[in-house]
């Protein structure tokens, strides 16, 4: 039974930021004239899911500031999903990729609802252990 210290140990971590890695290896090919808007956007939104559930971890001695982290980590999700649907409807990238990786921060956004709505399990340890918990 691993134990979890790090924020990286956990898997809606790995999963976000592998996320974030497929957007930005996608909007490589966006048009330039979208490189101060949508694609800066899209790149930045994703990789704050990653960043903000850092942040929670950091701060999970402090319930409160631990779920304010993870709903921001949620809402950057559902940015980047708002993101996605603007570059198909713009036929930057197709409905396969799109549903990919919509469902894909769905998933995402299910294991920050898991994590918010059980804070005081992962609260109440400065380390936990992975099989007793979802994310």
């Amino acid at each position: 039974m691993p134990t979890i210290k790090f924020h990286q140990d956990l898997k809606v971590f790995q999963k976000s930021f592998e996320m974030a890695m497929q957007v930005y290896e996608l909007s490589k090919s966006f048009p330039k004239e979208e490189l101060y808007s949508l694609t800066d956007q899209i790149r930045r939104s994703s990789r704050s899911v990653s960043a903000n559930i850092s942040e929670a971890w950091g701060k999970r001695k402090y319930e409160k500031s631990f779920i304010a982290k993870l709903t921001d980590s949620e809402g950057e999700a559902r940015e980047t999903q708002t993101w996605l649907q603007f570059a198909l409807a713009c036929n930057y990238i197709n409905e396969e990729q799109f549903s990919n990786l919509n469902n894909q921060y769905n998933q995402i956004i299910g294991m920050l609802v898991i994590m918010i709505s059980q804070s005081e399990k992962w609260c109440s340890f400065l380390s936990v252990n992975q099989d007793d918990k979802d994310a």
